[in-house]
């Protein structure tokens, strides 16, 4: 079972992450290309994204939303 700690650091690929947003994947590479999405990185030739950064992203998203 994988703790609170643990869930916030782990990493989380394209699919993953585009199944959770709900958007195709291309969106997400589009998103990356005009820096637009949440920060994304390079694992040898694979892109993931920190669990954490995703929910501070959404989160700036919501604060956004606001105005």
């Amino acid at each position: 079972m994988i703790n609170g700690m643990e869930q916030r650091d782990r990493l989380i690929t394209v699919q993953e992450l585009a199944d959770y947003l709900g958007v195709p994947v291309a969106t997400l590479y589009q998103w990356r290309y005009r820096r637009e999405g949440p920060p994304g990185f390079r694992v040898g030739r694979h892109l993931r994204y920190r669990w954490s950064e995703v929910e501070a992203w959404i989160e700036r998203q919501l604060a956004g939303a606001d105005r």
